[in-house]
């Protein structure tokens, strides 16, 4: 083990933190994390954790959703400019003009989204755990943000309510088209598709499978077919590679990368144990609202 992952091991155990990464960050990143885990499994962590110390490596919103569920914790983003542009698509407002039009709509927000965003909303989901939340609330109209293509995705599971969108999406995942999909399935003959649902819906009509990433991983490893085209940022092809290095892991795209969440470096890692940067901060009444938005998925 090089000095540097070292030194993050011992700082981590010296100082009582918890490290949560990502299944989009690159491989060094996943190598001395805690967990490597979806949104859901990160917000599900950083509930329970008994560190006084977490460390998330991810975006700013996994970052606020740890702060969020457990704000008697120090909770740092080693590199403050990891953003989502998802996340960015919408804003209090936005919810407060479309509970006008709609006043008698649940709003349920997708995790990726600000804390800001989801204080003004009912409850929070996940990709994974979308279609049981919206399935168990009772009102019929759901105002769904800030994903168009996953709540439409979790409309068609749906069909007895009534879906509103925002009209957001996902950089990385809404620049697939059906020619990319052609394009793959031509190249990797046998291979089956594993897409996420960030992805276009005509993307979506063509795959084997549709999953969260924890999902997609499950159905790969699991399956008793050896190759696989992976409809999502390719770091869970290079995941799925370790943890099944006899099974064929092929990227979508070429392309398929989240610059955002590649931004974190273990020397950002590392500074974030000896200085605490950069801590996350929130104001008190957006976290308590926000907080039951959380809550409320994580019991559902």
């Amino acid at each position: 083990m090089n000095t540097l992952k070292q030194r993050i091991i011992d700082l981590k155990k010296e100082k009582n933190a918890l490290i949560l990464a990502h299944f989009y960050q690159t491989p060094d990143i996943q190598e001395i994390a805690d967990h490597v885990c979806d949104s859901y499994e990160m917000a599900r962590l950083a509930f329970t954790a008994q560190q006084e110390l977490l460390i998330i490596c991810g975006v700013h919103f996994m970052a606020e959703s740890a702060k969020i569920l457990n704000p008697d914790k120090t909770v740092l983003l080693p590199s403050l400019d990891a953003g989502c542009p998802m996340a960015d698509m919408i804003v209090p407002e936005d919810v407060k003009t479309l509970r006008k039009h709609y006043p008698n709509a649940a709003v349920v927000c997708y995790v990726n989204s600000s804390a800001a965003v989801k204080a003004v909303s009912d409850i929070c989901c996940t990709s994974s755990s979308a279609e049981r939340i919206v399935r168990a609330l009772s009102e019929n109209q759901i105002i769904f943000i800030p994903d168009r293509n996953l709540g439409a995705y979790i409309a068609t599971k749906v069909p007895e309510k009534q879906f509103i969108f925002h009209a957001g999406w996902c950089p990385v995942h809404d620049c697939v088209h059906v020619s990319d999909v052609s394009a793959a399935r031509k190249r990797y003959p046998g291979a089956l598709l594993l897409a996420h649902p960030e992805c276009r819906g005509d993307v979506l009509g063509l795959a084997d499978f549709v999953g969260s990433t924890a999902e997609i991983i499950k159905f790969a490893l699991d399956s008793s077919n050896d190759k696989f085209i992976i409809g999502t940022e390719y770091g869970v092809a290079q995941h799925l590679k370790k943890l099944a290095p006899k099974k064929e892991f092929y990227p979508l795209k070429n392309d398929f990368e989240c610059e955002d969440m590649k931004k974190v470096k273990l020397s950002d890692v590392l500074e974030s144990l000896e200085s605490g940067k950069y801590e996350i901060t929130l104001n008190g009444d957006d976290v308590d609202a926000a907080r039951r938005s959380l809550e409320r998925m994580v019991a559902i």
